[in-house]
């Protein structure tokens, strides 16, 4: 009689727990209502079947129980009772199998009106290619993927040069226009998932994958990588906006083609040195960094990174936050590099400059901080040396103290929080499996041996 009670509650409180259960699907926003609705229905039959085998179990079990003089009946077979059993099961089966076969040959068959994206993941980041004028995506090879060139575009292939380039984790979608997107992974196996859409894919490296669907409504949603692709996998997230017709074309229009984004203006050391009299002043005549200051160790440090993180303070993105006192002085520095190509040049220079040793100053446990540098180590590098094809800069010969304290911002949401810092969203994401103090004194240690 226990079981049969434990049974009987077990159908009721998952009957309960189905009908006022907060968690369920989240509001469609694209044209897939059909997988919702085949989604429901094998809630449907597999909770019918749920509840009648489980009440059937219970009432045998009543029933049937053991009883004083009691003699149970032997039956080898039943034809009846099989078959029965049989066409019910068949039916369920063919209940839910049908109206998926009859999705899935929507899901292959794209819209011949549908505008073409093409999606690219790595570890662990996303960004987008669309067709420029002439409505044809460029063919790509691995093997041309370059700093420069981290698309992989075929540069003797017309088709490509007026290729739109989103080096970026966010993707504008025009509303209610049908947009067949191409997955390629660079190296390893993601998944391009959009909850909200309803549809999700594999990124098959060496192949090409495709999925399609149409935005229904006006907003921010979230893109997730639903496959494990490495050590910091969760880390992997970008955003699609679905925007109205002239919000899109607006976009659209500020985004570079591949064409242009080879023609790179290179940085002249000799201007950027002029420029630089004025950094000099904090982060030192050898760009070696000033504690009492607050400056951090510019020497050593890439170009392209130096250029981002002054291109940030000039647009808001970084030293807008109200904690981020010593971020609030350097936007106005770097609002002077107003000139054309200035910033560039400085960052040339600051590149040409040595790198000189840095001492410990936090009295940390290397050994212990190695431990931790192991998921940091997959972007960058693991002596430290930075990766640009990941955006990840290099860690090695900065100096402790700066480096525990962004770790501090980035945990705090005093960086990172901006949505048009990409990276910075990946970094709090990484800075937060820093538990305490201690462990950021541990790991800023460890990079100090690099």
């Amino acid at each position: 009689m226990k079981i049969a009670l434990v049974l009987i509650f077990l159908v009721v409180l998952s009957v309960l727990f189905h009908l006022f259960s907060p968690w369920y699907l989240t509001p469609i926003a694209s044209n897939w209502t059909a997988i919702d609705d085949t989604i429901s229905l094998t809630f449907w039959v597999t909770g019918c079947v749920f509840i009648a085998v489980n009440l059937f179990l219970a009432y045998v079990i009543i029933r049937y129980r053991a009883r004083q003089g009691g003699k149970a009946a032997y039956e080898p077979e039943n034809k009846r009772l099989e078959i029965i059993l049989t066409a019910v099961t068949t039916l369920g089966v063919a209940a839910m199998l049908a109206p998926g076969l009859m999705v899935w040959d929507e899901v292959i068959n794209v819209p011949e009106d549908a505008h073409v994206v093409e999606a690219i993941g790595q570890q662990w980041q996303w960004t987008f290619r669309l067709p420029g004028d002439d409505g044809q995506l460029g063919t790509v090879d691995a093997r041309l993927i370059t700093p420069a060139n981290p698309f992989g575009i075929n540069p003797a292939d017309p088709n490509g040069q007026d290729d739109v380039l989103v080096d970026s984790n966010e993707l504008h979608l025009p509303i209610d226009q049908p947009v067949k997107v191409l997955l390629r992974s660079k190296d390893v196996l993601h998944n391009f998932a959009v909850p909200q859409f309803r549809v999700k894919m594999d990124l098959v490296p060496g192949t090409t994958t495709y999925l399609w669907f149409t935005p229904t409504r006006e907003g921010s949603f979230e893109i997730l990588c639903e496959e494990l692709c490495g050590l910091a996998h969760f880390t992997m997230r970008g955003r699609v906006l679905v925007d109205s017709e002239a919000d899109y074309q607006q976009w659209l229009s500020q985004q570079p083609t591949f064409s242009q984004s080879q023609e790179t203006v290179d940085g002249k050391p000799e201007q950027g040195q002029l420029a630089f009299a004025m950094c000099s002043g904090c982060h030192g005549q050898q760009g070696e960094g000033n504690q009492a200051l607050n400056a951090p160790k510019l020497a050593g440090m890439g170009h392209w990174y130096i250029a981002r993180q002054l291109a940030y303070y000039q647009q808001g993105i970084r030293g807008k936050h109200e904690k981020d006192i010593y971020g609030q002085q350097m936007a106005p520095m770097a609002a002077l590099l107003a000139q054309p190509n200035a910033i560039a040049d400085v960052s040339a220079y600051i590149q040409s400059l040595d790198s000189s040793p840095v001492v410990d100053t936090l009295g940390g446990d290397p050994e212990r901080g190695h431990g931790f540098y192991f998921t940091c180590g997959t972007c960058h590098g693991d002596t430290g040396q930075g990766n640009r094809g990941l955006n990840a800069p290099r860690l090695a010969g900065q100096h402790d103290w700066y480096i525990k304290r962004q770790l501090e911002n980035f945990k705090q949401g005093i960086r990172g929080k901006h949505k048009e810092d990409l990276y910075g969203v990946q970094m709090r994401l990484m800075a937060s499996i820093l538990q305490d103090e201690q462990a950021l004194n541990d790991i800023a240690a460890y990079i100090n041996t690099l």
